[in-house]
């Protein structure tokens, strides 16, 4: 899989989410086994730049290369001015939201509510393209419903205007996160254009991993919310597609350095206030499934101090009848790939 110049040392890709892949947690994913992972979106509007969230979010120090950083709006020239200011920050990759089905972003014309425009589409990837000297890629959704399911002709736009490659989620953005994802499309798009394909949407699992990439012939996949406290999925899809074997799952006392680890990372970027508040839902994405950790979970989040965050996760973990053992698989994915 190349990006431009770059090449990614596998398939495999976290996809930006918002509150989620700062950098702590793109490093982690990346040390796990990721290829690459895009940032959470960064606005195009220049006003906010100043702010703390914009400048953490422009924060790539000491993070592996590329340096992908995924930029929202719907106006050209403001997007065309973003892309260059996270060039100047050290992006390596400028990746444009035409994905987000947040109302919050749509009612303002954004994310994957562009899709509806495709002239305007087209003025926001030549402007963007035509901005930086850097490779430039787009993630989109089949369409806006099931209606209006216009991925291929915004393929072809992308390809025309020099998008170097394209990631697909496989719903609408009026399904959300509802229902299944669907592949179908994005193997109807991966089969009509030149530019690499990157397959998105309910894929957790090493075993569905091979069946979408071999369903849709797509270049690479982009993993999110299965990411979420399971970090280590890289490595068991990287090792499922070389091999065809399973990795052994963590042991607990694993998944307690790796947590412990992402606490610290949390802590160290946001600072004590709101490192403590973030780390909560990691906490929780860590801990789900183990036995005890719905009370848990409950009293963390009403730990104030970084201390007793440490303190009380090192008890749970330690505690754990099966610290030397390894985590249950989540359980594979019967669902056929359509």
């Amino acid at each position: 899989m190349q990006i431009g110049s770059h090449k990614l040392k596998n398939k495999l890709i976290v996809a930006p989410m918002a509150g989620v892949t700062d950098r702590p947690f793109r490093q982690l994913c990346k040390k796990m086994g990721a290829g690459m992972a895009v940032s959470e979106m960064v606005s195009s509007n220049s006003l906010l730049w100043g702010s703390k969230k914009t400048q953490r979010r422009a924060n790539h120090d000491g993070e592996v290369s590329p340096i992908s950083v995924q930029i929202a709006g719907a106006d050209p020239n403001m997007l065309a001015t973003a892309a260059r200011y996270n060039v100047d920050q050290g992006a390596q990759i400028i990746d444009i939201n035409m994905g987000c089905p947040a109302k919050k972003i749509c009612n303002v014309m954004a994310g994957s509510a562009l899709l509806k425009d495709e002239k305007l589409v087209e003025k926001i990837l030549y402007s963007v393209v035509s901005a930086v000297n850097i490779p430039v890629t787009l993630k989109i959704r089949t369409g806006w419903d099931q209606q209006n399911k216009n991925a291929l002709r915004i393929a072809k736009i992308a390809e025309n205007t020099g998008i170097q490659a394209l990631a697909i989620h496989g719903r609408t953005r009026a399904c959300a996160y509802r229902g299944n994802a669907e592949y179908s499309t994005i193997a109807a798009v991966k089969a009509a254009v030149s530019i690499p394909v990157i397959a998105n949407g309910d894929i957790s699992t090493p075993e569905k991993a091979k069946q979408v990439l071999e369903y849709t012939q797509a270049d690479a996949i982009m993993i999110g919310r299965a990411a979420q406290g399971r970090p280590w999925i890289f490595r068991e899809i990287d090792h499922y597609l070389n091999t065809g074997e399973y990795l052994p799952p963590p042991e607990v006392c694993e998944t307690h350095r790796v947590l412990i680890k992402h606490l610290y990372d949390l802590y160290d970027f946001y600072g004590e206030y709101a490192g403590v508040r973030i780390a909560r839902k990691h906490i929780a994405w860590y801990t789900k499934g183990l036995v005890g950790s719905a009370g848990f979970r409950q009293k963390m989040n009403q730990l104030q101090t970084s201390e007793e965050q440490l303190t009380q996760t090192d008890i749970f973990f330690t505690q754990l009848a099966d610290y030397n053992t390894h985590l249950p698989y989540i359980e594979e994915e019967k669902a056929v790939v359509v």
